[in-house]
């Protein structure tokens, strides 16, 4: 028989007992439609956070306090902090292959303005600041170098504080009191969303570090310095440059070990990408469990059509047709069954990652690649479960297969 004989012949061996099919492939269609579910849950966290390593800024690099060890025991990364403002300033007149340099100095305290107060966190930092986090403002202007040499009590506002301390009205031009120290709002910071940690990017203050150091912190270390490559294919010579001008501005010997980190943004989406991998990973594995017992509940309806259809195969034998012509027909039946299964299971699996996102709001994608994987893997079921009933159908002896009753 040819190709499309054969599935001709499935099909009309399928649909004579429809509700049993159905049944039947229930186990796949579920199962493939939990493959897919799963997967778009995956796959839309790995979208998600690379979407919010993105938002960190533009080819950066953080440099950190490094470990200190007492008695041989490390106490831990930012153990030690020895980073000043100096190597910052170092870092911006030597560094070749940096666009933007800033130091972070990092204060909380209570802010008081507009309809009430407000806790959060004030970052002095340079101009610099604005291109390695590529943050645009929404109104007014990013403070200047101007602004910062002359340590101006100037600051912008991201969009949580705004709409805590200024509902309904724009800031820009007001004040607000740090700590009881009073600060101009020049600015509102274009709204940035929440970082792969889950923190609100936009609940935060910005102001001059010259200003934050001397009024706010009164501190001698800071917390980080940022960098900013010029180009992407940069970053790695960027970081290595950053490394050497580090241990010289701290005048680290040769055998010392550095007493900073540098990192780049690769290494941090990397971390985060491989944990959402292994959680793609597993949520498919659990689900595929589910094709596993569809597969096994097509091979024993397949097993039921074959002593059901002893009689029929042994007539098919005994007008010409051979063991392999019975085997191929009956594997063609489980491959169709498994095929419809799953592409009903797929279009349940994308109306299931819908309803799934729009409830929660998580994002969900599903790349096609998935899609034909599914379809390959449910037609591979149907083949692996298949093919021991169709073996088994070829193996009658076509005189006792008449004789059945």
């Amino acid at each position: 028989m040819n190709t499309a004989t054969l599935v001709r012949v499935a099909s009309r061996s399928i649909l004579k007992n429809k509700m049993r099919t159905l049944l039947t492939m229930l186990g796949i269609i579920i199962g493939v439609g939990a493959v897919i579910v799963m997967v778009a849950i995956g796959q839309g966290a790995q979208s998600q956070i690379r979407k919010q390593i993105e938002n960190l800024g533009t080819n950066m690099i953080v440099v950190t306090p490094g470990a200190s060890n007492t008695g041989g025991v490390s106490r831990g990364a930012q153990s030690f902090n020895r980073l000043k403002i100096e190597d910052a300033e170092q870092l911006s007149r030597e560094g070749t292959l940096l666009s933007a340099v800033s130091p972070v100095i990092m204060t909380g305290g209570q802010i008081v303005g507009g309809q009430g107060n407000w806790r959060t966190m004030t970052f002095g930092v340079s101009p610099g600041y604005q291109e390695i986090r590529d943050w645009s403002v929404e109104s007014g202007r990013f403070f200047d170098w101007n602004d910062t040499r002359a340590k101006r009590k100037v600051a912008l506002i991201g969009k949580t504080v705004a709409d805590a301390l200024f509902p309904g009205e724009d800031p820009v031009g007001q004040q607000i009191r740090i700590r009881s120290v009073p600060f101009e709002i020049i600015g509102v910071l274009a709204e940035k969303g929440q970082t792969a940690g889950g923190s609100d990017q936009d609940d935060a203050i910005l102001a001059p570090y010259t200003t934050v150091q001397t009024r706010l912190a009164g501190r001698q270390f800071i917390a980080q310095i940022l960098a900013s490559a010029t180009l992407p294919a940069d970053v790695p010579a960027a970081q290595e440059e950053i490394r050497l001008i580090m241990r010289e501005s701290h005048d680290l010997p040769d055998w010392a070990e550095d007493d900073f980190t540098v990192r780049n943004q690769t290494e941090i989406a990397e971390a985060a990408q491989s944990t959402t991998e292994v959680m793609t990973l597993l949520l498919a594995a659990i689900a595929s469990i589910s094709l596993i017992v569809g597969g096994i509940g097509i091979m024993n309806i397949m097993l039921v059509s074959v002593t059901e259809r002893t009689r029929e195969i042994g007539i098919r034998m005994a007008i010409g047709a051979r063991g392999s012509d019975v085997l191929v027909q009956f594997l063609v039946e489980s491959i169709v069954m498994s095929i419809i299964g799953g592409v009903i299971g797929i279009g349940t699996g994308f109306a299931s990652a819908a309803v799934l996102g729009h409830l929660t709001g998580w994002s969900m994608e599903v790349s096609p690649l998935t899609v034909v994987i599914a379809i390959g893997f449910s037609a591979a079921v149907g083949v692996f479960f298949g093919f021991y009933p169709a073996r088994k159908a070829a193996a009658l002896n076509p005189i006792e297969a008449l004789r059945y009753e």
